[in-house]
């Protein structure tokens, strides 16, 4: 088995920018990862790690005491590696500048936006939660003071996408641009070993994911395709599964093959995933994997970011799936 460092090392040629940056990075992502992996497996046996940390974040919502420590442990893990010069994360306002060997000018290259905790209100009820992670090149030039426009860059720009899942077990899953890859967390020794090559979309599409309890709140053409799924026709109906993780829906969905959805409602016009720390990775994943992420009407990598919080409609799933989805919704304009 391969462990993921002799896998990219293996696989070095495919790689465009720096092996050493993109070993550096992962170095971070695993460290982080594993930390937070010690920590759900042991969430139901400390009040320290479970529950409400009693603040609110930028998004409004209530912060769980995982969000903050998963937050705190990817920042202070990507700091250590001197590979990334800015971060944003869903969990912090502005954008974090990383400072290079010298204390005034910014060297390293690389952006992050992270989603540190996907998933939270399932902490408490022990079911899948996630990190989701996306990686850019700066846009200023280097010893320059970084700017917003470094991270508000349209998703077909990343150069590296992925996700971990913690429940059953912890998996990584990433892409680089060439195609999509799993590596599973053997916990006896730490170690991520290659588990799922060259992930793609099953061709029988089965699955349809949405919180079909916001039904009322739908426009006319996601309920019509709701019905749509679930009509005795051809291969119809597909079954229903929605555990209200991003990662969690999304792992299922490529393994087994579905669609998820997460469209606008008359109380969140403008969607409620984020467009940077959530929809770009998961698109450029689902591409990668043969499918498709759409915002109902166009390609979620080609939006362009205005703020860093940005919220968007979001489709994601087998090309086919998504794009009867779409039809439905210029059907019904």
């Amino acid at each position: 088995m391969y462990t993921l460092g002799e896998f990219i090392i293996k696989n070095r040629d495919r790689f465009s920018y720096s092996t050493e940056a993109l070993l550096r990075l992962f170095s971070s992502i695993k460290l982080a990862s594993k930390a937070i992996h010690k920590e759900v497996n042991k969430a139901g046996l400390t009040e320290e790690i479970i529950g409400s940390s009693g603040i609110t974040n930028i998004q409004g919502e209530n912060q769980q005491k995982l969000d903050d420590f998963a937050h705190r442990a990817f920042i202070e893990s990507f700091k250590s590696r001197n590979v990334v010069c800015g971060i944003a994360s869903e969990e912090s306002k502005n954008f974090i500048v990383i400072k290079g060997k010298h204390e005034n000018i910014f060297q390293n290259q690389y952006i992050v936006l992270i989603d540190p905790l996907d998933g939270s209100s399932n902490i408490d009820v022990n079911v899948s939660i996630g990190t989701i992670f996306s990686v850019y090149m700066r846009k200023t030039p280097i010893q320059m003071n970084l700017t917003i426009e470094d991270f508000l860059q349209k998703g077909n720009k990343q150069i590296l996408a992925g996700y971990i899942i913690y429940g059953s077990s912890t998996i990584l899953v990433y892409s680089i641009g060439d195609g999509v890859h799993g590596f599973t967390l053997d916990p006896s020794v730490g170690t991520f070993y290659l588990s799922h090559s060259n992930l793609h979309f099953p061709k029988k599409e089965k699955i349809y994911s949405i919180n079909e309890g916001n039904y009322a709140k739908f426009s006319n053409s996601i309920r019509k395709f709701i019905r749509y799924c679930q009509e005795k026709k051809d291969n119809r109906p597909y079954t229903a599964r929605y555990i209200g993780s991003l990662v969690g829906d999304f792992h299922r969905n490529l393994i087994q093959g579905g669609i998820y959805i997460y469209p606008k409602t008359a109380s969140s016009p403008e969607g409620k995933l984020r467009l940077l720390y959530e929809c770009n990775p998961m698109a450029f994943l689902a591409e990668q994997a043969g499918g498709k992420a759409s915002d109902g009407k166009k390609r979620i990598l080609d939006i362009e970011p205005t703020k860093l919080h940005q919220r968007t409609p979001f489709v994601c799933g087998p090309t086919g799936m998504v794009s009867k989805l779409e039809e439905f919704m210029l059907d019904c304009e």
